[in-house]
C-alpha cells in the first residue's frame, strides 16, 4: 500500500480540481455533460464561498485522487448526512488502498460532525466500484428511487 496524503483543496488548485474532475467525467462516460470550468471550481468548490468540499490525495508530491461531498440534513432524524458527490482515483494508483482511505477520511469527517451516514451514487455498469462499496460494507438504498427534473421538463414546470 502507498503512502497517501489526503487534505483538503486549496484556492490556488482549482486547475487541478479542474483536471481531475475531467477525468473522472471520462471514465464515467459522461463527457457530454462535462460543463464544469476552472471558474466554477473557484466559484463553488475552492473558493471562499463553496458550496461542496473538496479533498484532494497525493502520492508524495503526485496528485492521485479527489473526492466532493456536500452536507445534507435528514429531517426525521435532525441530523446531517454526508453526500459523497464524487470519488475518483487516477488509474494508476488503484488497487493501493486510496478508495478506501479516502471513504475512511470521509467518514471520520461524518463522524465528527454527527452525520447519520455517508451516502453516494454510483453508475449501474461500474462493478469493480460497486464491489469495492460492498466490501466496505456499504449497501444499496433499494426503498428509494432518485428522480432528476431537468432540462426542458425543469423550465416547464418552474413557469407552469
Amino acid at each position: 500500500m502507498s503512502d497517501f496524503t489526503i487534505r483538503s483543496a486549496q484556492p490556488r488548485e482549482s486547475g487541478l480540481v479542474l483536471a481531475l474532475l475531467y477525468e473522472l467525467a471520462d471514465y464515467e462516460k459522461l463527457l457530454d455533460r462535462f460543463e464544469l470550468t476552472e471558474a466554477d471550481v473557484s466559484r463553488d468548490i475552492t473558493g471562499p464561498s463553496a458550496i461542496c468540499h473538496c479533498a484532494l490525495a497525493f502520492a508524495g508530491e503526485v496528485p492521485a485522487g479527489i473526492a466532493t461531498w456536500l452536507w445534507t440534513y435528514k429531517s426525521f432524524r435532525a441530523r446531517r448526512s454526508l453526500y459523497l458527490e464524487d470519488l475518483y482515483v487516477r488509474p494508476e494508483f488503484r488497487g493501493r488502498g486510496l478508495g478506501r482511505r479516502f471513504l475512511n477520511w470521509l467518514a471520520g469527517l461524518a463522524l465528527a460532525e454527527k452525520a447519520v451516514a455517508v451516502e453516494w451514487q454510483v453508475l449501474d455498469w461500474n462493478t469493480p466500484s460497486i464491489d469495492f462499496y460492498k466490501s466496505l460494507g456499504a449497501r444499496p438504498v433499494e426503498e428509494w428511487i432518485n428522480y432528476r427534473l431537468e432540462g426542458e421538463a425543469l423550465t416547464a414546470l418552474a413557469r407552469s
